[in-house]
């Protein structure tokens, strides 16, 4: 027995409280630490960074007072001193591990989230009132810091400069395409010209590592007939809740409902079927996509689609265009959801391995129970 709902007729209304508390791991790093990350032994950067991560989150935890006024205090600053610090490097090098373990190693008031579900976070609120809402936290950790939207990195680093100037720690990790910026080094100089004010105030730990997460687009299963999902969906979701939609109404709904609601609008669904699934052509409708995409791959929510292959979901345009890390970030996940659904592990198996896997560490992962 299966339990149907629809997306397309969820709107969430989501208080402030709500939103703030949505800034915590997903659940697949919920409960990562430190000591679960495996630094690759030909890799000493990797090592170090926990090391300089570690001693960063207990200086956190003291929450010295002072910001940017101390900062600007001198050129000869102590560690203790740092707004934050600037995870670079590519794909699959255990990034968004390392951030976790850092917001698990702290008592809150703390934050962690992707670079979108702030700027989403500051549409929802208004600017002063982001500012306001996180301006007593210990600490605030932004994953997959962009620099592809001119725009969102000013309000970004407008942001972070407040809130180092009342105190907050800040921690952010790069969001670079496999083999597009070589080992990183050119986001770090990025990120260093972007932030402005903020730049010299960071410290730039670089973490080297070969990429175990996919090289290329990876190729996702084929679409079923719709003729196959009711049975397909039966089978491989029994006793779950589903969310079944049409892909176009879907798409359509999504523009009604602000993407920093979209945790909400997934809330209980433990699997999604989508119908004719097309390709989007419109750059706004297949970026609050992506914002989609993230949520559910957050949640690892499994997908069963009919219609396009999901390496067909933007246009080539899309693909090669100034977003294109989105566009390749959300496509893999989508892919690696969809594995999930027709993949599905046999009873008694740990968990699934994919592409979730090389996110937690820098040495290529076992299957996970909970993965």
């Amino acid at each position: 027995m299966v339990h149907v709902e629809q997306l397309s007729t969820r709107r969430p209304a989501v208080s402030v409280e709500e939103l703030l508390k949505g800034f915590v791991p997903s659940p697949r790093f919920g409960e990562v630490s430190f000591a679960s990350y495996r630094p690759d032994p030909s890799q000493p950067s990797q090592a170090e960074a926990v090391r300089v991560l570690e001693g960063f989150g207990s200086q956190v935890a003291a929450k010295p007072a002072g910001g940017l006024r101390r900062l600007f205090g001198g050129k000869s600053r102590k560690a203790e001193s740092r707004a934050g610090i600037y995870l670079d490097g590519g794909f699959g090098v255990g990034k968004t591990h390392l951030l976790s373990s850092l917001w698990h190693q702290v008592d809150g008031p703390k934050a962690i989230g992707t670079f979108v579900e702030y700027t989403n976070l500051v549409g929802a609120l208004s600017f002063r009132k982001t500012v306001e809402a996180l301006s007593s936290y210990k600490l605030v950790c932004i994953d997959e810091f962009e620099l592809d939207d001119p725009g969102d990195t000013v309000l970004m680093s407008r942001l972070m400069r407040e809130l180092a100037d009342a105190g907050v720690k800040l921690t952010a990790t790069s969001n670079t395409l496999p083999g597009s910026l070589g080992d990183g080094r050119f986001a770090a100089v990025d990120f260093q010209r972007e932030i402005q004010v903020l730049a010299d105030q960071f410290e730039i730990l670089h973490i080297d590592g070969e990429d175990f997460r996919h090289r290329g687009l990876p190729t996702p299963p084929e679409p079923l007939p719709n003729s196959d999902l009711d049975t397909t969906m039966r089978r491989e979701f029994a006793g779950k809740t589903v969310a079944v939609d049409d892909f176009g109404t879907l798409v359509e709904h999504l523009a009604g409902v602000h993407p920093s609601r979209y945790r909400q609008l997934i809330d209980g669904i433990d699997a999604v079927v989508w119908r004719n699934v097309h390709t989007i052509t419109e750059q706004s409708v297949a970026l609050r996509f992506v914002v989609l995409a993230d949520r559910l791959y957050d949640k690892d929510v499994p997908i069963l689609g009919s219609g396009a292959p999901l390496d067909t979901l933007f246009t080539p345009e899309m693909m090669a265009g100034g977003y294109q890390k989105k566009y390749f970030r959300a496509v893999s996940r989508l892919t690696a959801l969809a594995r999930e659904a027709q993949e599905a592990p046999a009873a008694g198996d740990a968990g699934t391995a994919g592409a979730a896997d090389s996110e937690s560490g820098a040495v290529p992962q076992p299957a996970r129970q909970g993965a």
